[in-house]
């Protein structure tokens, strides 16, 4: 490529000189094709859009993250996945980019803005505890099911536990309380709340302090800590813990996890939390765990025995024999001739008694089995549309295990039949009656394509695969 000077010169001896192109090749001893293309063509610039290079464009990562985010618009902005959680999915499946390389991709779909807003920050003595719920999702048996998270965090070594509950009434915020004391091995010296209607029955006004129930007041002496309540629409004033609650559900419970049991998920919780403890403080430059160390000599010493934590009363029996909690109307054998019965209410099941103390009926509490469907067709739909995203939807743990198996054929051609066959059955049956009916179901199917050579034999899949069940979440 010639400099302008030199292309003026062409230009000058063709146009106004009437120099020929071999003479002008010759003269100035370039090429005479050069001659010629500087010489009678127009030379006007042109723009040069340069295009997207890198790792994520125009490969799988890219189509990945672009998937998940897809995904992640479609729900609430406390479920969607950080930066970092997608970037450790990606070095799950091979990426070897840098988290930098995934931020700078995610932020051209996603500006934040920044906050300018100042606070004062404040000082917290060691043994100062903060508590809330926050309320997240989990996933089991296919389906959503909704929890409170109590979580406590400790400002001075900053320092978290939390502990997973199916509700945020009495029986479950005194148990949560006590099953975070048991893996403190302590209690807080005092303990900072917002007005639960599980502690508090009137909040602080300009003339009167906070009035707590007589159950949360007799919990307290028991355990000796003191109690600190916020003014009302004052969350800001236990800001460590309001962070702590988007914390932990960012790093740990999204995408949602799936959950066999409560214990399960406590037991997983406990673990991530212990393991976290190990970073360093984002002020104090020393690590976590090293503080709490410190702080453990502040805390109380456990009562020798636990505060029984359970709720009674009496409830009238209807004429069909059912007597409603938590909202839910719940038949009691037996019941009908009785009129009222005495319900014994804990954090997870309940008893119900006669006026003689015998058990007529013992059950988890109807909120225990309360879920929601995910939006199978929905997310069907998706994968139909894009199969290979299948491979890593952040739905793909969800679905049951033989279905899952059955859907994680390579050949993309089968794999879309094979979801279009199920989104053809879902008006009829839910995701857990396929995938407990499959090998009915595919029996029954008439138009069955061609068996692949590396496929399953469905029929002895149970024989193959024995462990299916314990694979959908840990």
């Amino acid at each position: 490529m010639l400099a302008m000077p030199e292309v003026h010169c062409i230009k000058f001896l063709r146009n106004h000189k009437s120099y020929s192109i071999n003479r002008i090749a010759k003269d100035l001893k370039v090429n005479w094709r050069t001659a010629k293309k500087y010489a009678d063509e127009a030379q006007l610039p042109e723009e040069s859009p340069k295009g997207k290079k890198g790792m994520m464009y125009g490969s799988k990562w890219g189509e990945m993250v672009l998937d998940w985010l897809h995904e992640d618009a479609l729900l609430k902005k406390k479920l969607r996945r950080t930066n970092k959680k997608m970037y450790e999915t990606l070095v799950a499946y091979g990426f070897t980019g840098s988290y930098r390389t995934v931020s700078q991709f995610i932020r051209e779909w996603s500006l934040s803005q920044e906050d300018d807003r100042r606070f004062e920050r404040l000082e917290h003595p060691p043994g100062e505890a903060q508590v809330d719920f926050g309320t997240m999702e989990v996933v089991k048996n296919s389906d959503i099911v909704d929890v409170s998270c109590l979580v406590l965090s400790l400002p001075y070594s900053n320092r978290t536990f939390a502990v997973a509950l199916p509700s945020e009434n009495q029986e479950c915020f005194f148990s949560g309380l006590q099953m975070i004391f048991q893996q403190m091995g302590g209690v807080p010296q005092s303990i900072r709340i917002d007005n639960l209607s599980a502690a508090v029955v009137q909040t602080r006004s300009s003339n009167q302090e906070t009035i707590y129930t007589d159950a949360f007041l007799q919990f307290q002496s028991h355990y000796g800590f003191q109690v600190q309540s916020c003014n009302p629409y004052s969350g800001h004033e236990k800001g460590n813990v309001e962070n702590k609650v988007g914390y932990v559900r960012y790093n740990f419970l999204v995408p949602s996890p799936v959950m066999h049991q409560f214990e399960d998920l406590n037991k997983q919780l406990e673990a991530f939390l212990r393991d976290d403890s190990d970073r360093v403080h984002y002020v104090k430059n020393v690590r976590i765990f090293d503080l709490y160390k410190e702080e453990e000599s502040h805390l109380l010493v456990l009562p020798e025995e636990n505060y029984p934590v359970f709720k009674e009363k009496l409830v009238k029996v209807n004429r069909y024999g059912e007597i409603e909690i938590d909202k839910v109307k719940v038949l009691v054998p037996l019941g009908a001739r009785l009129g009222q019965v005495r319900v014994i209410l804990y954090w997870d099941r309940m008893k119900v008694l006669s006026d003689q103390g015998e058990i007529l009926y013992e059950e988890q509490r109807p909120y225990m089995m309360t879920r929601r469907a995910l939006p199978w067709k929905t997310i069907l739909d998706g994968w139909h549309k894009k199969p290979r995203s299948f491979g890593h939807s952040r739905y793909t743990n969800y679905v049951p295990g033989r279905l899952r198996q059955y859907l994680q054929i390579e050949n993309l051609t089968m794999r879309r039949q094979r979801i279009q066959w199920v989104l053809s059955l879902l008006p009829r049956y839910s995701i857990q009656e396929i995938d407990q009916q499959l090998y009915e179901l595919l029996s029954d199917k008439s138009d069955l394509e061609e068996s692949h050579p590396y496929d399953v034999d469905w029929s002895k899949y149970d024989q193959l695969n024995r462990p299916w069940k314990q694979e959908e979440v840990t």
